[in-house]
């Protein structure tokens, strides 16, 4: 371990001695200097020889004494054990600072400023200052003379210009120029960092001086915050640059992407007469087929057509097919574009986008534009919205009041909320022709699944009036999927060709869902679900005013444990009054069921959905089609809230009063008829399903050979009960089926929830 008296010249280390302080301490011991041969080159490897522990000890041990300045036991031991941290850490500015310290305040300055100018161990600011101090100490700062080193007057210098001063280096190798560089490389990077100076070189070009600023921390992060903020914004800005670019230029376009679709027209093959169901809508759109015939016709007195046609109606209606059958008759190119193709992220985009789709439409006239979903793009303004939201429909309604009326550009639009488009949108001269698609009736719906039933392999039983008659507010593409959907479901049954029940299958479970064959139910909730339908179904075939029953399940499907169909024979437009109280009667048919067989303390809460459509119903007669005697011919729906209560009291208690006069005749018809709902109860238990004809057959008595039975066995038969005390019914207990009625009467049935069938 080196010491600090190897790197102390002899006299230096006298003239340190001679102070009277330490003479009275302790006589000096003899030292061992090493060899300053080894301290030649700034940046060898090479290390001193070390002075023994002995040495050390009695340069700072207690042969010392008291030490009259202070240096004490616990001094003594801290300048040793000071000398070794900064004897074995060279390069430590902090290290050596401390040892100077020590140096200072035990009064040795000479030995501090023998080490300091050695140029062999790292210094800072602090040490610059501390080095000052001692040669103050010493009495040598006036002299100047500080040794064979030149760098103290640097330091000096450094320490001046980081004050602000100006001062003049006394050093033999650096000139002030040199000295003010030092001094300002300390100054800008030393706050709030260490610097550490390499002391061999005075400076020349020969024997360069090495000053090794290290930054702070907080410098450090901030340099590299900066870094990484100006690289994110450079990046944005050149990331934005480069899209508009592409944009513009369409160099990334994928060919058949929405910028072909934009400009190229498309030649349709369709025709009026694949458009089935809209006679109506096709007569009004043939008026624009002969304008794009020949336009020239039509201009000779002087009439106009109008220059655009604004298709409405629910979904799946044809609007779009009527559009492309538009241009398929005239045989002109049709331009297709979806109202939310026209906007993007960037503004101006959708304008262009308008711009460029009646341009190219102009050059291939005549010619078709039609824009599906129209009320994305021409939905109402609001004083609120942004400048950029309003562009694409202020350039829709520039081109359409823009281009001539001989121009032969027909635009057609289509949408299902005519309500919601922009008033200047629909005003005349620009979409001021509006055509009404509304969905298909009975006729309709029979032409639509014969026209789709062409391209399928269909048996000899097909009837499509059946199931046109089964699917009342159906659309065209609805109608469609169930000839799609019962291909399907033959093709899995390896059949040759498609039957009716195969489209009966589809139907149902577009109306109701796919069967639930995998379900678990229970023998006696199955038991109950048939008594409830098999109330729904008596009712409505011996109800007159009743629609025709079409069909009654007991297989799950969805939510429902079983259903009742009955279909009118055509769509109806209007309904009597005895009409709706059929319909009130079968709605409370399963209920009172329910009532008969297990008594009123055991109905299940499968009748919720019943009872809510039968007093929607006459709610229906009170409110609006004045059916009430005691509130009159009034309307009451509309200004509900502003009537008084007295007359919010009376709509209810006239409802009520529909409602259980209802249930009332449904009691009493039930009852006249309880062996005719015990059978269809038991056919509904054997086959789950029966068709109108098999449930007519089952009442009258005669049996189904034919039929496939799903739960072969004993009919449930239900013994005649006597009258509870309690209103209810008492079970007798002395039969085999007896037993099972029992089971069924112990508890209510809560999982039932018929669905009536319009």
């Amino acid at each position: 371990m080196a010491s600090t008296l190897e790197v102390v010249p002899r006299l230096a280390l006298r003239a340190a001695l001679r102070n009277p302080a330490i003479r009275r301490a302790a006589p000096i011991r003899s030292l061992t200097t090493a060899s300053r041969t080894a301290f030649r080159a700034p940046n060898s490897a090479t290390r001193p020889s070390c002075v023994s522990l002995v040495q050390q000890r009695t340069l700072f041990g207690t042969s010392w004494g008291s030490g009259n300045n202070g240096n004490s036991g616990a001094s003594r031991n801290m300048l040793a054990y000071l000398e070794q941290t900064a004897n074995n850490n060279p390069g430590s500015a902090t290290a050596q600072n401390a040892f100077y310290q020590a140096l200072i305040r035990a009064g040795m300055p000479e030995i501090l400023v023998e080490r300091y100018q050695t140029g062999r161990f790292a210094s800072n600011t602090a040490c610059d200052i501390v080095y000052a101090k001692a040669l103050e100490r010493i009495g040598a700062a006036e002299s100047g003379s500080f040794g064979a080193g030149n760098f103290g007057n640097g330091a000096v210098a450094g320490m001046a210009g980081r004050n602000g001063q100006q001062m003049q280096g006394a050093g033999n190798g650096m000139s002030s120029e040199q000295l003010q560089a030092v001094g300002q490389a300390i100054s800008a990077r030393s706050q709030g960092g260490n610097v550490s100076i390499s002391r061999n070189g005075s400076g020349a070009k020969n024997e360069p001086l090495y000053v090794v600023v290290d930054e702070s921390m907080g410098s450090y992060i901030f340099k590299w915050v900066k870094f990484i903020f100006v690289f994110a914004a450079c990046g944005y800005v050149a990331l934005v640059v480069i899209t508009l670019l592409i944009d513009a230029t369409g160099l990334m376009t994928k060919r058949g992407g929405a910028q072909d679709k934009e400009t190229k027209p498309e030649l349709q093959t369709q025709r009026f007469a694949d458009v089935h169901g809209v006679d109506e809508a096709k007569e009004e759109l043939q008026e624009v087929v002969e304008f794009l015939k020949s336009p020239e016709s039509f201009g000779s007195l002087g009439g106009k057509l109008p220059k655009g046609v604004l298709l409405s109606g629910p979904p799946g209606t044809g609007k779009t097919l009527l559009a492309r059958a538009v241009a398929g008759e005239a045989g002109v190119p049709f331009f297709y574009m979806s109202g939310s193709e026209f906007d993007e992220i960037y503004v101006g985009v959708g304008a262009k986008r308008v711009r460029d789709l009646f341009t190219a439409a102009r050059a291939k006239s005549p010619a078709i534009i039609f824009i599906d979903e129209l009320d994305a793009v021409g939905g109402k303004r609001h004083a609120r919205d942004a400048a950029y939201a309003k562009q694409t429909l202020n350039q829709l309604l520039t081109e359409l009041d823009g281009f001539d009326q001989s121009s032969g550009v027909i635009v057609i639009g289509a949408t299902n909320f005519p309500e919601s488009l922009d008033s200047a949108l629909t005003r005349p001269g620009r979409f001021d022709r509006l055509v009404d698609v509304s969905l298909p009736d009975a006729r309709g719906r029979i032409a639509i699944i014969n026209h789709h039933l062409k391209n399928i392999k269909v048996g000899a039983d097909i009837d499509a009036t059946e199931i046109a008659r089964g699917t009342p507010g159906f659309s065209g593409a609805d109608l469609e999927n169930i000839c799609n959907q019962a291909a399907t479901h033959a093709s899995k049954q390896k059949s040759k060709h498609v039957t009716l029940a195969d489209m009966i299958w589809a139907k149902d479970k577009i109306l109701m869902g796919a069967e639930a064959k995998s379900k678990v139910i229970q023998q006696k909730d199955k038991i109950a679900t048939a008594y409830h339908e098999a109330g729904h179904a008596l009712v409505a075939m011996l109800t007159a005013a009743s629609d025709p029953l079409y069909k009654a399940t007991i297989m799950p499907r969805g939510h429902a444990l079983g259903v009742t169909f009955r279909l009118p024979e055509m769509d109806k437009v209007s309904v009597t009054r005895k009409e709706i109280e059929a319909d009130i009667d079968v709605c409370m048919g399963g209920k009172v069921a329910e009532e008969i067989i297990y008594g009123v303390e055991n109905t299940s809460t499968g009748a919720s959905s019943d009872i809510q459509q039968a007093t929607r119903s006459a709610y229906t007669m009170v409110t609006k089609a004045g059916m009430s005697e005691l509130l009159g011919n009034v309307d009451l729906e509309h200004r509900y809230k502003e009537l008084s209560a007295q007359t919010k009291q009376q709509i209810e208690s006239e409802v009520r009063r529909f409602v259980e006069e209802g249930r009332n005749r449904v009691y009493t018809l039930l009852t006249d008829n309880k062996e005719s709902l015990e059978r269809l109860a038991n056919a509904l238990v054997e086959y789950e399903t029966l068709n109108k004809s098999e449930m007519e057959a089952v009442v009258r008595g005669e049996p189904l050979p034919d039929k496939l039975k799903i739960n072969p066995g004993v009919p449930i038969k239900i013994p005649e009960r006597k009258p509870a005390k309690n209103g209810g019914f008492v079970m007798p207990t002395s039969s085999k089926p007896l037993q099972k009625a029992e089971s069924i009467d112990g508890e209510a049935d809560g999982g039932v929830y018929p669905v009536e069938g319009a």
